[in-house]
C-alpha cells in the first residue's frame, strides 16, 4: 500500500482482499477490515472493480469507497478511500 508500510498492513493477518463474481467481499489490513459491494465495469479498455466498503478502523465505524484494475495475470492495483479521511493506493496479487 502506499500509506502504510508492510508491517502495519499484516499485523494481525496477512493482508487480504476478497471479492467474488457476484460483486460482494471483504478485506483486511492492519487493523482495518471490512465488507465490499461494487460492480465490474469497463473503463479505458479495462476491467475495473468499482466498489463501496463498510467496517471498522481500530474498532471504530468506517466506510468509504474505492476501485481496482484486475490485469490479465489476476494481478490487481486499486485505491481505497476513507469517507472524508485517508485513501491509499494497493496492489494485490492472486492467491
Amino acid at each position: 500500500m502506499s500509506e502504510w508500510d508492510k508491517k502495519y498492513c499484516n499485523m494481525e493477518v496477512q493482508a487480504y482482499i476478497k471479492i467474488e463474481k457476484k460483486g460482494i467481499g471483504e478485506f483486511q489490513f492492519g487493523l482495518v477490515s471490512g465488507s465490499i459491494t461494487g460492480d465490474f465495469i469497463i473503463r479505458n479498455d479495462e476491467d475495473v472493480f468499482d466498489f463501496t466498503w463498510e467496517g471498522c478502523d481500530e474498532c471504530d465505524e468506517a466506510s468509504g469507497d474505492g476501485w481496482m484494475e484486475i490485469k490479465e495475470d489476476g494481478a490487481a492495483e486499486g485505491e481505497i478511500r476513507f469517507h472524508g479521511g485517508d485513501k491509499s493506493m494497493f496492489w494485490a496479487k492472486k492467491q
